[in-house]
């Protein structure tokens, strides 16, 4: 199967799957597994940062960004389209006792700093404190500005609020923005990152701060179950994946952007390849036929996911040839 649904499902490459079988391991709740303590360690000095945690997944990741920051009746701002916000479960609210506060992101998927200004609170025993701004980079594919992220740094500042970014994909912003990640990371108290997006790794997401900030993390991934044993069998596959996936992820840019285009050829949807900036491709079906769609690519071999719009991610398991598959597919569904 093609699969487009998400750069989720990439599966590991035989350099990880021989690293997996050969790790070095030990307990990691005691803090002796050796492979996970140096991806730990080669993260923070990767990213710039004093310290660095190993977590399950990049919802854990801010999950504990959020808890170690904020504390119960605080609040924190983000996107109405944020991840943590939307696509978390509600985790931050519903175990941290943290208060959510979303702003509608702008089109470019930044928040803008003045409605960001407007919904800190005052300080009145009647409200959540505000404790905490987190962005997201990127959302939705798309790139957040250099310059805005300072901005944003310099309003933390001004306003005594913490910043973290949900980075899941940040690599793919480091690519489009033609800098290297610490140019973008510079800007945060706290980041996470996803190893098992872009970068390919099968498992596992890292949460970067300072020491202290990490120290708090720690006990705090213990207490929603996140303490693993040997997780090096694990981290083998992510010190890879963060060693080498930023080094081919412009090849995920030029085949969205290639797809982009090709979509944009067919009548029968709605693109704007301008609109495409890393590995996400969003088309409208004009005829509300995007379940007929998904169903028909299944029976050809490819996976998509039915929405309106219908996304489209690609990673470092397809190919070019895979996309002219995927649009040739789907030039047969609609016929001339």
């Amino acid at each position: 199967m093609i699969d487009f649904r998400s750069d989720t499902v990439t599966r590991p490459t035989p350099e990880m799957r021989e690293a997996m079988a050969s790790a070095e391991v030990g307990d990691d709740v005691y803090g002796d597994d050796p492979t996970v303590n140096s991806l730990q360690a080669y993260a923070a000095q990767r990213l710039g940062f004093e310290a660095a945690l190993f977590t399950a997944t990049g919802t854990q990741a801010n999950l504990l960004a959020i808890m170690s920051h904020c504390g119960r009746g605080d609040e924190y701002l983000c996107g109405q389209s944020a991840h943590n916000y939307k696509y978390e479960g509600g985790g931050a609210a519903v175990l941290g006792s943290v208060q959510p506060q979303p702003i509608e992101n702008e089109p470019d998927g930044s928040i803008d700093l003045q409605k960001a200004r407007a919904a800190i609170k005052a300080d009145d025993f009647h409200f959540a404190v505000t404790r905490l701004l987190s962005l997201e980079n990127t959302i939705g594919g798309k790139v957040l500005p250099l310059e805005y992220q300072a901005q944003a740094r310099a309003f933390c500042d001004q306003h005594g609020l913490l910043l973290h970014l949900d980075g899941a994909r940040v690599f793919n912003a480091a690519v489009k923005s033609n800098c290297d990640v610490t140019e973008i990371t510079r800007h945060y108290d706290s980041v996470s990152v996803c190893l098992s997006k872009g970068l390919g790794a099968p498992v596992g997401s890292l949460l970067l701060g300072s020491e202290s900030f990490i120290k708090r993390a720690t006990r705090l991934r213990k207490m929603v179950g996140g303490g693993m044993r040997q997780a090096g069998i694990l981290a083998a596959a992510g010190r890879i994946a963060l060693e080498r996936g930023p080094l081919r992820m412009f090849e995920d840019h030029e085949n969205a952007e290639y797809l982009s285009k090709g979509l944009a050829k067919i009548p029968e949807l709605e693109v704007n390849p301008a609109s495409t900036q890393t590995n996400i491709v969003y088309a409208r079906c004009k005829a509300g036929q995007a379940s007929q769609l998904k169903d028909y690519l299944a029976e050809q071999g490819i996976l998509i996911t039915a929405g309106d719009p219908i996304r489209f991610v690609t990673h470092q398991d397809v190919s070019r040839k895979d996309v002219d598959t995927l649009l040739t597919a789907i030039r047969q569904f609609y016929p001339s």
